[in-house]
């Protein structure tokens, strides 16, 4: 894709040229192997495993889901504030037919709870981080650092969770997974889940015969890489089994692949077209260097009272009432309301 067929954005959004956001998450670790692992460690909180086997998504139609997903996590970092913002709008919508009890626990779940929606964002940014420092250009500066904390935080307010939540510094991650991991669980439906998850040609489309070996060769790489980036506590409680040596030979490995595709923005949009057609469009005007129509940078609270959007934690509340009264109340099953609205935005569902 040249630089002359990208449709710009409408302004920087929430982040910019200028953010610790855009040099992490512009790396080629950052869409692959980052948002792999993501996915994955989420599996081990029960509650969020059960929302996501309910639907079924990852198993009947993956590549769409991984699509759908990764494309929300692009608009996040990279988007113009407008279509971020409805984004995060129908995002409530859909998450208020999440609910249920999960099968393991006997507790009820509700995909748009604070506390998971931030296990979510702290999984998410830590390992886009985690993967840029294991098969990048290396650890960010302690400012740095510090700065993309906090970035993390602002992206926290499109998200129902509170952002004054949102850990500062490393010692403070390492603290919430302290007081996360009681609750953590490698079940079998997780453990289900993130080994479908750990196979990258899951969001692969439909490839050649004469292309399947190339396809295991990578799969493979990305599987050996993200498990290299668990501790040894999460292999254990998900039962992923993996040599130290292996650990050692991957990153050379992929810390060469990844430094060949950074090379080029073409080359990493061409790569992210196979991957994740939806996301195309939100990550080749940051990958090409095309500057938006307004060079402006919002805070999320500028960009709702513009848009008249409410914050996430109090958007829609009488549908995620009649969600729950639909399934705890009358035992039903919760409406679609939020998933057909949400293809224009997010992608197609099939």
């Amino acid at each position: 894709m040249r630089r002359k067929h990208v449709q710009p954005h409408e302004d920087y959004g929430f982040f910019g040229p200028d953010s610790v956001t855009w040099k992490v998450w512009s790396y080629p670790t950052s869409l692959t192997i980052g948002f792999q692992r993501a996915v994955v460690v989420e599996e081990l909180d029960p509650a969020l495993v059960a929302s996501v086997t309910e639907t079924h998504a990852i198993f009947d139609r993956p590549r769409t889901r991984y699509d759908r997903t990764l494309r929300y996590f692009a608009l996040v970092a990279f988007g113009s504030s407008r279509e971020t913002s409805k984004a995060a709008d129908v995002l409530v919508k859909i998450h208020s037919k999440g609910i249920g009890t999960c099968p393991v626990t006997g507790i009820r779940y509700d995909a748009n709870d604070p506390d998971s929606q931030l296990w979510i964002q702290l999984t998410g940014w830590h390992s886009i981080l985690l993967a840029y420092e294991r098969y990048g250009p290396g650890k960010l500066s302690p400012e740095e650092e510090a700065q993309y904390w906090a970035e993390c935080a602002v992206a926290a307010e499109l998200q129902t969770c509170d952002p004054a939540d949102i850990p500062r510094s490393r010692e403070e991650l390492r603290a919430y997974y302290e007081r996360m991991r009681p609750q953590l669980l490698g079940s079998d439906i997780a453990k289900q889940a993130m080994n479908q998850l750990l196979d990258a040609r899951v969001m692969l489309p439909k490839l050649p015969w004469f292309m399947a070996p190339a396809s295991w060769v990578v799969a493979f790489a990305l599987r050996t890489g993200t498990i290299a980036t668990l501790p040894q506590w999460m292999r254990e409680e998900s039962g992923l089994k993996q040599s130290r040596l292996m650990d050692a030979l991957i990153r050379p490995v992929l810390r060469i692949a990844f430094w060949l595709a950074a090379l080029s923005g073409a080359v990493q949009v061409q790569l992210l077209r196979l991957i994740s057609p939806m996301t195309v469009s939100v990550a080749a005007p940051i990958l090409l260097g095309v500057p938006p129509e307004n060079e402006e940078v919002l805070t999320p609270a500028q960009a709702r009272e513009r848009y008249g959007y409410d914050r996430p934690r109090d958007a829609h509340l009488e549908l995620r009432a009649r969600q729950q009264a639909k399934v705890f109340g009358e035992g039903a099953r919760p409406s679609e309301e939020g998933i057909i609205e949400s293809e224009p935005i997010l992608g197609r569902i099939g």
